[in-house]
């Protein structure tokens, strides 16, 4: 008995289809753990698509995914010198985010990240003159910006990119490749209207596998089920049972990813006081599961193991039943499920 990932395959690939007709020339993404559906059905997917790109994270994921995906890979984690070499073929293309980076790879296939108002990496203006005898060792595939997804100062994602467009045209850059992240299909007309010479591939990755909520769901089986009356020990710590009710175990556990999250940015009043409720509950071992019995989402009983969670079902709830399963909203991006059902 597993975790499972149901995915309703006609749905989730006409969401595809979707998303490719608003962003011709799009580059799917599939990097971490493919955003919860593994990187080897990502690339069949990808293949599906007609994708002549596929962008990676790493170079060891592109070391694997080469197998699987018999077009161009783009790693995205730009290029350091002093890296760990991983033997790659041609059709690996490199990301380099500084001047030093270009010159470290002679020969290859790169594309020049630009610095965004994320901050993150990129060359920045000053680098600029120095690129033009950078260049002339590598293969230029092109630009690119990866920008922000909030904008909470009112700024303008499309002149963020025009900015730029200006200064690599300015510098006698070539600009026939512009690849840019997180954009809307609009914003993505506006430039291609502004900058007809120029192409613009969008780097899509939730918004492509992960855009439909609908398509998909995690499920968990019941594997145990204990009666349990108040005052009862139970688990490894041996914590009394807070009324009547059921132990449940189910499959899906922290090897799973559940119990894990990330940090949330949280804006305006209520989403700081929901989180400082489930703080302040958690302070008495009080925590959610992700997983949904009867209407409603449940609580740990304790906190999840490795392989299973152990969920407390007041009495008043229906009992669960052995081979049942339950849902469990579980963010894609760290679930790792036992399998994967097409339906």
């Amino acid at each position: 008995m597993a975790l499972t990932l149901y995915v309703d395959t006609a749905r989730w690939r006409a969401h595809h289809k979707h998303v490719q007709e608003q962003f011709p020339g799009l580059v799917p993404v599939c990097k971490g753990n493919g955003y919860g559906f593994g990187h080897e059905r990502l690339a069949e997917e990808a293949t599906r698509l007609g994708s002549d790109v596929l962008a990676v994270g790493t170079t060891y994921e592109a070391a694997r995914i080469k197998d699987w995906f018999g077009g161009d890979l783009l790693v995205l984690t730009p290029y350091r010198r002093g890296e760990e070499p991983v033997p790659l073929p041609d059709r690996v293309i490199r990301s380099v985010s500084s001047v030093d980076g270009v010159y470290g790879l002679v020969g290859a296939r790169v594309v020049i990240e630009v610095m965004s108002s994320m901050k993150r990496h990129g060359i920045s203006e000053q680098d600029l003159p120095q690129l033009h005898s950078a260049i002339e060792n590598i293969r230029l595939e092109g630009f690119a910006i990866h920008l922000p997804l909030d904008r909470t100062d009112g700024s303008d994602a499309v002149e963020e990119v025009i900015g730029w467009m200006d200064r690599l045209r300015a510098a006698r850059l070539p600009l026939h490749t512009m690849f840019v992240s997180h954009l809307k299909a609009d914003e993505l007309a506006r430039l291609r209207q502004q900058f007809p010479q120029t192409q613009f591939r969008a780097r899509i990755g939730t918004r492509l596998w992960l855009g439909d909520h609908e398509a998909t769901e995690y499920r968990g089986a019941v594997l145990d089920v204990t009666r349990v009356a108040k005052g009862d020990r139970f688990g490894y710590r041996q914590q009394k049972a807070a009324s009547d009710g059921y132990l449940v175990v189910v499959a899906g556990g922290t090897s799973h990813g559940v119990g894990l999250e990330a940090p949330k940015a949280l804006h305006g009043v209520m989403p700081r006081a929901k989180g400082v409720a489930r703080a302040g509950l958690a302070t008495v071992n009080r925590n959610l599961a992700p997983f949904v019995w009867g209407g409603k989402q449940r609580w740990f009983a304790e906190p999840p193991h490795m392989q299973v969670s152990i969920l407390f079902v007041p009495s008043d709830a229906p009992e669960p039943q052995v081979g049942e399963e339950l849902v469990a909203h579980l963010r894609h991006t760290t679930t790792q499920f036992d399998r994967i059902m097409d339906r």
